[in-house]
């Protein structure tokens, strides 16, 4: 067969199977030349989903008479001219295939007028036609029309969807530019109606009116930069979860991508804290110096390659995780809280709010892990509770009813009771702030406690809450190699699964046990013996524990599990330590436990990504009863 050129027309054409996939990709590319030109104002107007007409006006400098023809043809650009230019560029378009491409499937009307012209001119596309330049009436700006695409190549049309699954594929282009460029005002039309419209604003404002007040409310404001890195943006707390990626936005110097080192960086920053096969969402904007990056890797653009792979993706990992691994009190600081109305009688005295943190809890390290070894009666180490409550309560209480008996009863009841329902209630100094999560007021069915802090009522599932903290305080403890061991005063023998005791046998000469603060011993071919313990569990139930560690050993294979897997073990361990429901604590325990949980990383959700706590605000429960209505 005889080698040959092919017609431009041809390479066009093909050029367009690349770039133009659909109405969204041909969208994609004129909305970044107006935003390349410029422009502070963008109005998309589309019918049939973009097939019938694919409509973009904006108000940037304009394309001079001399230069539409040039426009419509391949390879012609004005955003670079040499190698460098394209090592370092910044612009979002820059090959100069798109107008062309556009132009050769497809009826399309380009009008443009630069500032300083008397008039606008125009130029019409049709396929293989020669183009015709003609006068035209326009403000400074340009005017692209893209009118039947793909109507000369019908095989290509066969493969387009439906009306609005195209139309989709376009408001998720359209979205993503406006995301990127909160600056510029922006406005979308299908078949005449308005769809999306977006004045010029802040970078938060135009992520809440695109993404919506509840992805908003629910999100963590990131600003990190080290090392000529920047990121910044907003990504949603755990508790925020989605069941597909579909709020997922990352732009690099101003660009969508697609990038997968950037999306395990970010699975890994979640990976402690969702749950299930659930997907985080994100709006976040990575910056670097343009020459660190290649964004010449794909036809469409979404793809791109860094020159310093592994310190991109450790910066942005650490970034998230920082963010995600804050406590409550410091997610609490960075919110303002507005003062609500508390019922408290007249008169009372306000020293309980201003006393020192120390003074309302026992210190952290004179206190064991949550479990069982707080005082079970209140009056011997609730002073301060005792004192808080006198606050609530004072003189209300029946004269045959002793604070101790109000504070230990975790009864609702008995707190009504002793409320005198014809005092003045007026409102007092707010709870502190520097107690995000409040102070306990009871137990529901033994699962959760009940909390008032400044903004309502807080609700905790007190089991996954000290899950986290007991994972939390394992991980720093196994990432210090210094996971305290108690011996067993009389070892616990138990009978053994033969996989259970072949898992034992493996670990011998491996010191993955002992790193995890345990001491297993084979007594005989069905039988285990647990010498040792970690301290921090020493009130789990040790039978059980030991078989769930040697479970995940099993499972994960012991070379595993102190690099890779480590995570999954620690996670095992915690559950079988934290407090189980249907326990009964006091007033004291709760009270700890809220604290704890202020200071603890993460502590929003537990090592499965489930919520530990919700809160509700007054405004919810005055809504609830229609108070004010």
């Amino acid at each position: 067969m005889q080698i040959k050129l092919l017609p431009d027309q041809l390479i066009s054409q093909i050029a367009a199977g690349e770039v133009v996939e659909r109405p969204a990709s041909a969208l994609k590319e004129l909305l970044e030349n107006s935003v390349d030109a410029g422009s502070t104002q963008i109005q998309v107007a589309l019918q049939q989903g973009g097939i019938k007409l694919l409509k973009v006006t904006d108000n940037g400098h304009g394309i001079a008479k001399d230069e539409l023809a040039l426009a419509l043809t391949r390879h012609a650009t004005s955003k670079i001219e040499s190698l460098e230019d394209l090592e370092q560029v910044g612009s979002l378009g820059f090959r100069g295939e798109a107008l062309a491409s556009i132009a050769s499937i497809s009826r399309t009307v380009l009008t443009s007028r630069q500032q300083s012209a008397s008039h606008a001119w125009q130029i019409a596309a049709e396929g293989t036609q020669a183009p015709q330049l003609s006068p035209a009436a326009l403000d400074a700006g340009t005017i692209v029309e893209v009118h039947d695409l793909y109507f000369n190549t019908p095989a290509r049309r066969k493969f387009l969807k439906t009306e609005n699954t195209e139309f989709g594929h376009c408001e998720d282009a359209f979205t993503r530019v406006a995301l990127s460029r909160p600056n510029i005002g922006f406005l979308l039309q299908h078949n005449g109606k308005a769809i999306s419209r977006l004045a010029a604003n802040t970078p938060q404002q135009r992520i809440t009116d695109v993404l919506g007040s509840e992805f908003a409310a629910q999100s963590l404001w990131i600003e990190e930069d080290s090392g000529g890195l920047r990121l910044w943006g907003m990504t949603a707390s755990p508790t925020y979860q989605r069941h597909s990626r579909d709020s997922q936005y990352v732009f690099v110097n101003g660009r969508f991508v697609r990038d997968k080192l950037i999306a395990h960086a970010i699975k890994q920053a979640y990976q402690d804290v969702l749950h299930g096969d659930k997907h985080p969402a994100f709006v976040l904007f990575l910056e670097l110096d343009p020459s660190l990056v290649d964004v010449n890797v794909h036809p469409a653009k979404t793809e791109v390659r860094f020159r310093e792979s592994q310190a991109v993706h450790r910066f942005i990992f650490h970034s998230l995780h920082k963010a995600l691994g804050k406590t409550s009190a410091e997610i609490q600081a960075s919110q303002p809280v507005q003062a609500p109305f508390n019922p408290f009688r007249p008169g009372t005295d306000a020293s309980v709010f201003s006393m020192p943190r120390e003074q309302v809890e026992m210190p952290l390290h004179n206190r064991p892990a949550f479990g069982g070894s707080y005082p079970t009666n209140i009056s011997n180490g609730g002073d301060m509770a005792q004192q808080f409550y006198g606050q609530l309560y004072g003189d209300l209480k029946p004269a045959a009813m002793d604070q101790a008996t109000i504070l230990e009863s975790n009864s609702l009841e008995v707190f009504a009771s002793v409320v005198a329902l014809d005092q003045p209630i007026q409102p007092t100094p707010d709870l502190p702030q520097q107690y995000p999560l409040g102070f306990a007021l009871g137990q529901l069915h033994g699962i959760y406690i009940l909390a008032q802090n400044a903004q309502g009522m807080v609700v905790v599932d007190m089991h996954a809450a000290h899950e986290r903290i007991m994972y939390e305080r394992l991980k720093n403890a196994l990432s210090e190699q210094a996971i305290a061991t108690q011996p067993l005063l009389i070892p616990i023998s138990f009978y053994a699964e033969k996989v259970e005791v072949a898992t034992l046998q493996s670990l011998q000469g491996s010191d993955t046990l002992q790193q995890l603060g345990f001491e297993l011993a084979t007594l005989s071919p069905t039988t285990i013996a647990i010498r040792a313990i970690p301290t921090m569990l020493q009130d789990a139930d040790a039978v059980a524990l030991a078989r769930a560690v040697l479970c995940d050993l099993h499972e994960y294979g012991a070379s595993r599990v102190l690099l890779e897997r480590q995570n999954e073990v620690l996670g095992t361990m915690a559950c079988h330590a934290a407090v189980r429901a249907n326990r009964q604590l006091t007033i004291t325990e709760m009270n700890a436990l809220l604290r704890d949980m202020e200071a603890t990383e993460r502590s929003g959700q537990c090592n499965h990504g489930r919520p530990t706590w919700f809160q509700v605000s007054l405004a919810d429960l005055d809504k609830m009863f229609m108070r004010g209505q």
